[in-house]
């Protein structure tokens, strides 16, 4: 582990600069204020509390001080400001699907939940845009629109809420053809720290008026404003869709397969890997009879003609590297089964020792470094003796690892912390990042420095300048970020 990360680690703001709050006697007064307001709608029940911290990470739960489910803008905006003026701290909540403790309260305060926020506002088909509400889930949206010949294509794999995915740029499995948040995204509805509602960008598919606060805001975690509404690309359903898997003698080969398909412009619009391990927890957990070898599974969009061709071409490339066993298919309950068992990894993957607790860790590299980054990960899992499946949405570099660790076991916990470690490192050494779509929120605020050098006194200056009270989801993204 490189110097720069090891002396960062104790820097994590899990605990953080607490005085910095506690100083501040004002949480009381700031719960009154807000049950005179929202009677019906906040809670201070400490089960309800636990439930809006961490959901699926291995961080202490940090639940806040009182959850209010938000029904409209208005609500978050009137919260805000009400926190504001007490100093104190608001993290907003979607599903609770995020990965790197971005939902815990390290400070306290207070928990908007977004989830009644579910209304689909517009569709314009002609314009091929929707504007959502925050609470609107990915699988909500896509069944909204399935008359329509449209769909969105941003499939992280959880059922996200869309509020969510903007605020951790999220990406998934259709990232290689359709892109990330950041590039569906066309224009945001904000409530900032101050309780005012403002609007960043418009419909239009292009602008070069002012800066862009769209892109400011994806991404940002919850730490520069909360959204409150969404404006979405959306896209054409392919006329024919294709999907299959094939297997490789060793997940090197896999990569380099990938590497080449991408690197020769084929059209892909997934490109799935999963190590034998992975295949394994996915043939016990859904019955499936997979060979239990590195395996990748793709998939093609287009018309009949150009998805046939695709899929030939792929054949070709693949051969190259050893795949075998390649077969496709365009029955749709096919591709919902295939894709169904590299949804269910997570699960899988934890069935896999019922007993530990499940860490889900990811790194994204450039696609010509993706093979060996992948290569030496396997080999640093396996020479740690720990249990870790590989999982990946390769054709844009990104891959997950989830360590399965006895968090009893002093040993397991420190040598789970040292393989993340060297992923992260590993990553930013090959001109990649420690986090391709979890966000850092408490979990991987440690490697932020050695990333981004002193670019993080840029995003604290940007962060102190639209939130001078830092109370917008404080003690996330940067070591010592609790007390700018």
């Amino acid at each position: 582990m490189s110097e720069s990360i090891q002396d960062t680690r104790s820097t994590q703001a899990l605990s953080g600069d607490i005085s910095t709050y506690l100083a501040k006697p004002n949480y009381a007064e700031a719960i009154a204020a807000l049950k005179a307001k929202f009677p019906n709608q906040l809670s201070v029940n400490l089960t309800v509390r636990e439930q809006h911290g961490h959901t699926m990470t291995w961080l202490t739960n940090q639940p806040p001080d009182a959850v209010l489910t938000a029904r409209d803008k208005q609500d978050v905006a009137a919260a805000v400001a009400i926190c504001n003026q007490f100093s104190m701290p608001v993290i907003a909540f979607g599903i609770g699907s995020s990965l790197e403790g971005q939902l815990n309260a390290p400070f306290g305060g207070l928990c908007i939940d977004m989830h009644a926020m579910d209304t689909i506002l517009e569709v314009h088909r002609e314009d091929l845009t929707v504007t959502v509400e925050p609470g609107v889930t990915r699988e909500q949206l896509n069944h909204y629109l399935r008359d329509t010949g449209l769909f969105f294509p941003i499939d992280p794999g959880a059922n996200a809420s869309i509020g969510g995915m903007v605020a951790t740029r999220a990406s998934g499995t259709n990232a290689v053809r359709y892109g990330t948040m950041k590039d569906v995204v066309l224009a945001l509805e904000v409530v900032t720290a101050s309780g005012e509602i403002i609007r960043t960008g418009t419909r239009a598919k292009k602008s070069s008026a002012g800066y862009d606060l769209t892109r400011l805001m994806i991404g940002s975690e919850g730490t520069l404003g909360i959204v409150t509404e969404i404006t979405l690309k959306l896209f054409g359903i392919s006329e024919c869709i294709g999907s299959g898997l094939c297997h490789f003698p060793t997940v090197e080969a896999a990569c380099e397969a990938t590497m080449l398909t991408i690197q020769m412009c084929l059209p892909i619009a997934r490109i799935e890997l999963l190590d034998a391990l992975q295949v394994k927890a996915c043939n016990q957990y859904a019955n499936l009879t997979l060979k239990e070898t590195p395996t990748l599974f793709v998939e093609f969009h287009g018309s009949e003609a150009s998805v046939h061709e695709q899929a030939h071409t792929f054949a070709d490339i693949i051969a190259e590297f050893g795949g075998s066993d390649f077969v496709w298919d365009t029955d749709v309950a096919e591709r919902k089964r295939l894709w169904q068992a590299r949804h269910n990894a997570y699960h899988a993957s934890a069935a896999l020792r019922p007993t530990a607790k499940p860490l889900s860790t990811d790194a994204c590299v450039p696609i010509s470094r993706l093979a060996e980054c992948v290569s030496e990960t396997a080999k640093d899992i396996e020479d740690s003796g720990m249990i870790g499946p590989i999982v990946g949405h390769v054709g844009d570099g990104n891959f997950h690892v989830l360590l399965l660790v006895d968090t009893t076991d002093a040993q397991e916990i420190e040598a789970a912390e040292a393989i993340i470690g060297r992923l992260a490192q590993r990553a930013i050494d090959m001109g990649g990042t420690c986090t391709g779509e979890h966000g850092i929120g408490q979990g991987k605020q440690k490697y932020m420095p050695y990333e981004h050098g002193n670019a993080i006194g840029l995003m604290q200056a940007i962060k102190t300048a639209l939130d001078p009270n830092n109370i917008l989801n404080p003690g996330k993204i940067w070591p010592g970020s609790a007390a700018l």
